[in-house]
């Protein structure tokens, strides 16, 4: 990408541009609890990675410069935290600032994903490597703890090979 372009995923976060679909950040973020289990082409952008998706392939994908600029852009985290934060009340889940802890109505939202094979498994697993690499460790690490004791409260929910994805997309390479 020529150095006068901006990276989509800047576009995106930063400056409120749309995505593949014409939808803003904000936009996706109003949406209620149905409407972000239904649609599955917007996770890669709320949470993206480096590698290319199979469900979206026409999503970006992060690269150095757009990682470094996560980092470096205070805007941008909070609005990455923002989206951390509508995901984990989808889950039933919330962030007190510390900790990421079952919300007041998790069964009733875990009965949405909490089964095994579910397709939210895998966009867990998006959520903890992408905060990781784009700068909320802190976040990431206490949404993989909150998943760690879901797992070990519901082993049968959760599929060991789940729980090893998970431990592996929040830890550094």
């Amino acid at each position: 990408m020529p150095l006068h372009e901006t990276h989509p995923l800047i576009a995106f976060y930063r400056d409120g541009a749309r995505d593949d679909c014409r939808r803003t950040l904000a936009e996706i973020l109003a949406w209620n609890d149905d409407r972000l289990e239904a649609v599955h082409d917007f996770i890669q952008w709320l949470f993206p990675l480096p590698e290319r998706s199979g469900a979206n392939p026409s999503a970006p994908v992060l690269d150095r410069e757009t990682i470094e600029t996560f980092h470096a852009t205070p805007a941008m985290q909070d609005r990455l935290r923002q989206s951390f934060e509508r995901m984990l009340r989808f889950y039933g889940l919330h962030w007190n600032g510390a900790s990421v802890g079952c919300a007041t109505n998790f069964q009733e939202r875990a009965q949405n994903w909490l089964w095994p094979g579910n397709h939210n498994h895998l966009r867990l697993t998006r959520m903890l490597r992408s905060t990781l690499l784009l700068g909320l460790e802190t976040e990431s690490k206490a949404l993989f703890h909150a998943l760690n004791a879901v797992y070990r409260e519901y082993p049968s929910r959760i599929s060991s090979r789940t729980h090893g994805f998970w431990r592996d997309a929040s830890t550094t390479e």
